[in-house]
């Protein structure tokens, strides 16, 4: 029902049918999760989640391990893209040390959640213990719903973690039924050396560990505590009636992770942009996901979500403030 009357609300502004694209969906689904025909948006907040992953030692990524705690430090003192976007939508920006590598000694301006100093590498062995991940979804539950319970209503996540392209290529893999050569990109710029080191590496550890069905099990398996964090915190944002942006490739992976879990999610997901990193069409086309922005963008921390945040905003704007062909005095087609 509330569907219906949002459409003919949209559609009884001055302006002809459908003219507004995209911006209506938006419009119709955040009206549809806050089942109101004047949705709005408040207190908007991205949570960066950082963490290291053992896989990272085998050779996959272009960076060494340390920036995972450099990036963290640097997001700490609001040198980082995800600050500078966030400050320029009015986001509020908290950053979690879910399990990095490093010992950040009483910072205030962290959220400390770390569950190991990174994961085991999941080339000869699981990524955490059944124990760890059950700890990831403990710790993260009561920081989400401090969160909405101060007003917020729209969320994004965003994650920093050496390595985690290579964690979100096996859970895609696994996940969406599909060969590791559609999953896996080059992640922080590898070569074409490092990149095919990367794929050898990636397809003996799917040998080594078999085939697998559960979504909690791949999560285990090849996951970062980063990613099975967010995975918390996506499912978490859905109990607590949340808009939920989901940024790139990682983000989405952790999403993915959180549908096969409740499939239900999906309808409080805004997809805020397609990654150029080569896995993240095949897996936005798993599950059936519009996104809104395509800028080229494989950064991650959460940037896709900061730069559509201004776009949602314009959605629910034409919603409350346009007005009517009536209102306005205006001939409408009939």
């Amino acid at each position: 029902m509330i569907k219906k009357t949002l459409q003919q609300k949209i559609d009884s502004k001055t302006k002809p049918i459908g003219s507004l694209g995209f911006l209506e969906e938006l419009a119709i689904q955040i009206g549809i999760i806050q089942n109101t025909t004047s949705p709005h948006l408040s207190n908007p907040t991205i949570i960066v989640f950082a963490a290291d992953h053992g896989i990272a030692i085998e050779g996959v990524s272009a960076y060494p391990q340390e920036v995972t705690y450099q990036m963290v430090s640097n997001f700490l003192q609001g040198g980082a893209a995800i600050n500078v976007f966030s400050a320029q939508n009015d986001i509020r920006l908290k950053i979690v040390d879910s399990g990095v590598n490093y010992n950040f000694v009483n910072d205030n301006r962290l959220i400390h959640s770390k569950i190991a100093n990174g994961t085991k590498s999941f080339l000869t062995q699981k990524a955490m213990s059944q124990e760890q991940l059950k700890d990831c979804f403990e710790k993260t539950k009561p920081l989400i719903d401090d969160i909405a319970q101060k007003g917020c209503n729209i969320i994004g996540f965003g994650e920093m973690g050496i390595g985690n392209t290579s964690s979100a290529s096996m859970i895609m893999s696994y996940l969406c039924n599909l060969p590791l050569e559609e999953c896996i990109g080059r992640g922080t710029g590898v070569n074409d050396e490092q990149f095919s080191k990367k794929i050898a590496i990636l397809k003996q550890a799917q040998a080594f560990h078999g085939s697998m069905t559960s979504p909690e099990d791949v999560l285990q398996t090849f996951g970062g505590f980063e990613i099975a964090q967010m995975c918390a915190a996506m499912l978490s944002a859905y109990q607590n009636n949340m808009i939920i942006l989901v940024d790139g490739f990682i983000a989405s992976a952790a999403f993915l992770v959180a549908y096969k879990i409740n499939s239900q999610i999906i309808s409080h997901a805004v997809f805020c942009h397609l990654s150029d990193e080569n896995g993240h069409k095949n897996l936005l086309n798993h599950l059936n996901a519009r996104p809104i922005l395509h800028l080229n963008m494989r950064l991650g921390e959460g940037t896709g979500c900061a730069v559509a945040y201004p776009i949602i905003k314009s959605a629910l704007s034409f919603l409350n403030n346009m007005a009517s062909f009536e209102d306005a005095g205006v001939s409408n087609k009939d």
